[in-house]
């Protein structure tokens, strides 16, 4: 009987098929984006920038709507959701937009200096 010989295993297609496969992940992933609910125009503004941590609360403004963490609601929400927060410390982003009356962003700092949240950030747009 004749014996056969084992022949090498030929790994230039599966290396082949890892690339492919990485590059269809890299290109198919969404990376995650800020949380942001309303489309604002922001006031500009010369001051430094702030890091952001992905803890921290955002509230954006516009002059029809109001949303939370990304997320549309009232101001009777908005309270409710204020009330519920633990840590006092917790840093707000807020964005308002430059169109917005004064009447509204006051409802707003209202309902944070009334939950004791008082570490608060502006967010701007640079020029």
């Amino acid at each position: 009987m004749k014996r056969r010989e084992s022949l090498p295993i030929d790994l230039t297609p599966l290396i082949d098929v890892v690339f492919i496969l990485l590059i269809f992940f890299i290109v198919s992933s969404v990376f995650k984006k800020e949380e942001l609910a309303l489309m604002l125009d922001l006031p500009s503004s010369h001051a430094k920038e702030v890091e952001i941590e992905q803890e921290q609360i955002g509230i954006e403004l516009g002059s029809t709507a109001l949303a939370y963490k990304g997320e549309k609601i009232s101001f009777e929400e908005l309270e409710l959701k204020l009330e519920d927060i633990d840590d006092k410390t917790q840093s707000i982003i807020f964005r308002i937009d430059k169109e917005v009356k004064y009447e509204r962003v006051v409802k707003i700092l209202d309902l944070l200096q009334k939950n004791n949240l008082n570490n608060l950030a502006l967010v701007t747009s640079k020029e």
